[in-house]
């Protein structure tokens, strides 16, 4: 019999008493860092693959104490990165935060993230256009949240992107409780023998979960860890129409295909890396 990785009992998420704070997932962006002499592969490679375009980029400072980098947005129709090209060594934890999302009231973001578990990192400070602040979950998902002066206005997604994370069933069920309350998530699915094949281990099972909310999907692979490269590396899965078309598109700006399309579950999927080492997974038919 196949082994079952990180098999444990679904959880009912906790009831939410406090509004959302979610804006929308058009406003929730990858955090991506590369060395400065990649930002304009990895933006070009992105565009070419995705579609979209990138803001102009700046030179600012973006965490509390100093520190310099380039900062630019990249919006596609599948989901918006910033991008990150630090001239100066990064202050901790910047770096480890896989998202930005922003929120409506950053002193009521923070109350309810702390009422719901999450550990605030790094305190609220002000950026060149708002405020952000950084949480951790458990099981050690970082995040940063944000807020903006002048109140933004992005179009819709055509697809809305998934947090990737991967975690052990010691803290998953814990994560899933404490971040649902806080997300207002609702549970998709939970499927505790999805074929390994999905995270490179074919003839496995693991547990998946599926979460939506106003931010976003996410959803949580509950493993033991042991994990082919790249699997656990990329931070966002892609929904794209046509996949074998999106990875021409890819290859020819010089992306590099890890992992070869494959079937399961309904959904065909591939993992790249952007320039810069940027890795991701995109898939279609979901």
């Amino acid at each position: 019999m196949a082994a079952l990785l990180g098999a444990a009992a679904p959880l009912p998420l906790l009831a939410r008493e406090a509004p959302s704070v979610a804006v929308g997932p058009q406003y929730d962006t990858t955090h991506v860092y590369v060395a400065p002499s990649d930002v304009d592969a990895f933006v070009a490679a992105f565009t070419a693959t995705f579609g979209g375009a990138s803001t102009k980029q700046g030179i600012a400072t973006v965490t509390p104490t100093p520190s310099s980098t380039s900062t630019q947005l990249v919006q596609t129709p599948v989901g918006t990165v910033s991008l990150f090209g630090f001239r100066t060594p990064i202050p901790w934890p910047f770096g480890a935060e896989r998202t930005g999302w922003l929120v409506t009231d950053m002193d009521e973001a923070i109350r309810q993230a702390r009422a719901a578990g999450a550990d605030v990192i790094v305190s609220t400070f002000p950026d060149p256009i708002g405020r952000d602040a950084v949480i951790q979950w458990p099981g050690g998902v970082i995040m940063q949240l944000y807020w903006h002066n002048t109140k933004p206005s992005y179009a819709l997604l055509a697809t809305v992107p998934e947090n990737r994370v991967y975690m052990s069933a010691d803290k998953a069920d814990e994560f899933v409780r404490h971040f649902s309350t806080f997300a207002h998530a609702r549970l998709l699915s939970d499927e505790r023998n999805a074929p390994g094949i999905e995270i490179g281990r074919p003839g496995h099972h693991f547990r998946r979960i599926r979460l939506e909310s106003t931010f976003g999907k996410l959803t949580l692979l509950v493993t033991d860890g042991h994990l082919p490269w790249p699997y656990g590396r990329e931070m966002t899965g892609y929904e794209v129409p046509d996949l074998d078309a999106t990875l021409a598109k890819a290859k020819a700006a010089g992306v590099e295909i890890l992992v070869p399309p494959f079937e399961s579950a309904g959904r065909k999927s591939a993992m790249v890396s952007f320039p810069g080492g940027y890795v991701a997974e995109v898939h279609s038919g979901s």
